[in-house]
């Protein structure tokens, strides 16, 4: 489970990149459209079911990625989160989940109040780097979960600490 928790929060990190490479070709295919074609993009071109330009179809991946893809992922997570057990991990989940709530509403609500827009991009930064940070806490774990006790001196352990493996028991 924890594997799978890390993986789907490195997912989010990857899916929260190709939403900037989407918008990012979408923009420069519709200022290409306009600058180099003459395109006129007015609320009649908005309307206009056969409206065509290079990029357009990186406008429709952010919407489904963003609406549809991406807060799927980031219940997934949250529900693995809890199946983890690990300390932490399900907080991070609701966290992420929070945040994409938060995204698709500032990313619809920026359609009508553009001021909200910049938000929408800060908030993206914030689902990468709490997605990563869920990552990196499974990490941490399974790090920790392959160490071995420290020891003092000639194979002494510190006290409190677990006996380590010797190398006749390795080598059964």
């Amino acid at each position: 489970m924890r594997s799978t928790y890390k993986y789907l929060a490195y997912a989010i990190c990857g899916l929260v990149a190709l939403q900037a490479a989407f918008v990012v070709y979408a923009d420069a295919g519709l200022f290409q459209w306009i600058d180099q074609d003459g395109g006129v993009l007015d609320k009649a071109a908005l309307n206009d079911d056969s409206l065509s330009f290079p990029g357009l179809g990186g406008f429709m991946l952010h919407g489904m990625n963003g609406m549809m893809l991406i807060p799927l992922v980031a219940i997934v997570t949250l529900v693995v989160g809890f199946l983890t057990k690990t300390k932490g991990a399900a907080a991070r989940g609701g966290l992420l989940v929070g945040l994409v709530a938060l995204q698709v509403t500032l990313g619809l609500v920026a359609h009508s109040v553009p001021a909200i827009g910049p938000l929408h991009g800060i908030n993206a930064f914030a689902i990468f780097l709490t997605a990563l940070s869920a990552a990196r806490l499974m990490s941490r774990q399974d790090d920790a979960a392959t160490t071995t006790a420290p020891t003092v001196g000639k194979g002494r352990t510190i006290p409190g600490q677990p006996e380590p493996a010797s190398s006749q028991q390795l080598q059964a």
